[in-house]
């Protein structure tokens, strides 16, 4: 029976019976539960690692292949890899073996085409540039100095960077304008080809400001403080000023500045608010202030390398603990320390400690850091005086060779007319600050037209000095001379040099009342020095006198470059006659430090011309009279010292005379002009100057030259 809706195959291709398909079998080939038993158990966590293989599916056969050309290659690479079976890799390249050739091996050049020449020798773009709208607010040179238009120098790559350039100088003049308080200013920058110059471009850059904007109000947002308002009244703004950087921020330094030298060291300034209102053209200021407690001086401390311990550290305050804190003080303590030359490097801050003392600060020490430096140094210096030859003078000084502060000093001169050893003990800072205690000895030969002298000298002096960093307006210096020397002297009785032994006792003294505003190249001020010797000399018989000399000097600032300076100074020796005393220790005039024009000493008494040996003429050149001193010398000198740079001019006429009388003569003056040259240096300056007398006597040079370290005055 054939099933409904089917009829069998007939016609010639129509299946033999015994070529006829089987029927299918529909028997699932795996049941479903073992299919489903099969499976791995799931894991609801989507983030948990793969679960292994398991053995028996490892190892179940592979899968046939219905092609029996492929069965081989399938088995082969069904087949698990056994290790020492790979097969052997095949061979290299011999050049990909060997070693990269290095870099500067490469033709590095870039390849020449038609966009890239190899000419580097491009026209450069010319270009002008200009502002305008700054000049009504003074803004131009400002404008001109940060421009970068200006810093290219009028050329360019390509109109490219010309642009650039503008953009630059368009926000820069933004930044000018609000620096002024004009807040709504604008700026448009144009670059433009010139007419008639292509290759020529034209840089403009318009400002236009607009309002400026001024305070409308200044508040200060800070702790009560003592006196009260002291924050506001150290901030000088008022209503209406213009809201200028500069004036905003002046303001504000003036406040970190002042409030720590009356209490308030550790002030601090919050950021300002300023609200600008474009109705009214006024801005609203408020500064809020950290003032800190109000403080007093405390105690030193000290950490790092020390030099000195804190015994001598509280020789150098200016203050007394309990006292106001004040920043200068602080300041001038680190300044003290610094002059020393003992340091690397020393710092000094205020430190708090929590403490409050009866009037209700909080007391403040100072924590003095420090780092020690070379106490070895050597110093020299070469000079040249027509008159007194060539001097050099060398000194090797140990600072700190007996602590604190015991100095070991060792100097030579060597010249051409003088030479000398010495030996020197110094304590700076002995006991008291700035106080200065100096033991010293030395060996010396002078040989000079006046006299030709050996001479050894002990010698003590306590002194209260300036220093570079603090200069004092009075100081003193007082001491003892020891002297014992052997001097070639004129002796009349005999009329012809002799030599004498001499034995001197002396006790000077100096004060110094000093206002100028340098001590190495003052420019404005005045300064007065007395000096007072009380003194024996010991030459078979024993003569008391005394030898004085006052001297003023002054400085005048015609402008910023010119200097008018003048000098005064006026000498006497009491209680001797001259020719009892030391020549070394008579006066003369004459020289670099005194009258320029005239020889190292040449000025005053002379010796006899009678005392000089005739020529074959039956002529004498006074030129060989040598000098023989006075008791008596007064000085004049005038300078104008101008200055441009580093370099200087300085015109001076100067006079003077010495005299055998006990006081000076205002007669009989020699008067001396010249020039000099100047180079300053950070350690003052180098002198060079060139004088000639005018009324010389018979025997007087023609030219002088002096080369020295300093001003002559």
């Amino acid at each position: 029976m054939q099933k409904p809706g089917t009829a069998p195959a007939q016609g010639p291709d129509s299946p033999k019976p015994a070529d006829a398909a089987p029927a299918p079998d529909n028997t699932p080939i795996v049941p479903e539960a073992e299919f489903d038993a099969a499976l791995p158990p799931l894991s609801g966590d989507l983030n948990a690692p793969l679960e292994p293989m398991p053995a028996d599916a490892a190892a179940a056969p592979a899968p046939t292949t219905a092609d029996p050309a492929q069965a081989p290659a399938q088995a082969a690479a069904q087949q698990p890899i056994t290790p020492g079976t790979l097969p052997p890799a095949p061979s290299q390249d011999p050049q990909l073996a060997q070693p990269l050739e290095p870099l500067s091996t490469f033709n590095t050049a870039p390849l020449q085409t038609v966009a890239d020449p190899a000419s580097g020798d491009q026209p450069d773009v010319r270009y002008a540039s200009e502002v305008q709208g700054l000049d009504p607010l003074g803004l131009t040179d400002e404008f001109d100095s940060l421009s970068a238009l200006k810093k290219g120098g009028g050329k360019a790559d390509n109109a490219t960077q010309v642009s650039a350039r503008a953009r630059e100088d368009e926000q820069l003049a933004l930044r000018l304008m609000k620096s002024l308080g004009y807040y709504d200013g604008t700026a448009v920058a144009t670059v433009e080809t010139v007419a008639g110059t292509p290759a020529k471009l034209r840089a403009l850059v318009t400002a236009s400001p607009g309002q400026q904007y001024k305070l409308g109000s200044v508040t200060v947002k800070a702790d009560a403080t003592q006196p009260p308002e002291l924050v506001r009244r150290e901030l000088p703004l008022k209503v209406g000023d213009p809201i200028e950087a500069a004036r905003i921020q002046g303001a504000e330094a003036n406040v970190s500045l002042r409030l720590p030298q009356q209490g308030y060291p550790f002030v601090k300034l919050g950021e300002r608010d300023v609200l600008l209102d474009e109705q009214t053209g006024k801005g609203d200021y408020t500064l809020p202030v950290d003032t800190g407690p109000r403080s007093s001086f405390g105690v030193l401390r000290t950490e790092g390398d020390p030099v000195f311990d804190l015994k001598h550290l509280n020789v150098f305050p200016r203050f007394d603990q309990g006292q106001l804190y004040d920043a200068r003080l602080t300041d001038d303590l680190r300044e003290a320390l610094v002059a020393t030359g003992l340091f690397n490097g020393v710092g000094v801050e205020p430190v708090r400690t929590g403490v409050t003392a009866v009037d209700g600060t909080e007391q403040v020490d100072l924590l003095v850091r420090q780092t020690r430096g070379p106490a070895k140094s050597l110093s020299g210096s070469v000079g040249f005086n027509t008159g007194e030859g060539i001097k050099a003078e060398g000194n090797f000084t140990n600072r700190n060779r007996f602590p604190p502060e015991g100095a070991l000093i060792l100097g030579v001169i060597a010249g051409t007319q003088q030479q000398g050893l010495s030996v020197g003990l110094r304590r700076q800072n002995a006991g008291k600050r700035d106080r200065t205690v100096s033991l010293l000895a030395s060996a010396n030969h002078s040989s000079y037209d006046a006299f030709d002298a050996f001479t050894g000298t002990l010698s003590g002096r306590v002194s209260y000095d300036s220093t570079p960093i603090w200069q004092k307006k009075f100081t003193y210096a007082y001491g003892f001379e020891l002297v014992g020397t052997n001097e070639s002297v004129f002796d009349f009785d005999k009329f012809d040099r002799d030599r004498r032994t001499y034995g001197v006792v002396a006790l000077p003294g100096q004060v110094l009342f000093d206002t100028s505003d340098d001590l190495l190249n003052p420019t404005r001020g005045y300064r007065l020095k007395l000096n007072v010797s009380p003194e024996v000399s010991v030459s078979g018989q024993t003569k008391p006198y005394a030898r004085t000399l006052i001297e003023g000097t002054a400085y005048y600032p015609v402008s910023d470059s010119l200097v008018i300076a003048g000098r005064a100074r006026a000498g006497s020796i009491f209680g001797i006659a001259r020719d009892d005393i030391a020549p070394s220790r008579r006066y003369y005039g004459g020289g670099g430090g005194s009258v320029r024009g005239y020889g190292f000493q040449r000025l005053g008494p002379l010796e006899p011309v009678a005392s000089l040996t005739p020529d074959s003429s039956g002529n004498v050149d006074r030129a060989d009279l040598r000098p023989l001193g006075g008791r008596s010398i007064n000085e004049f000198a005038l300078e104008a010292r101008y200055r441009f740079g580093n370099f200087g001019i300085v015109p001076f006429v100067d006079a003077g005379n010495a005299y055998e009388s006990s006081l000076p003569k205002g007669s009989d003056l020699r008067i001396g002009a010249g020039i000099g040259g100047r180079f300053y240096t950070n350690f003052g300056p180098l002198r060079v100057d060139v004088a000639t007398p005018l009324n010389p006597r018979e025997g007087d040079g023609k030219i002088a030259l002096y080369i020295s370290i300093g001003q002559a005055f």
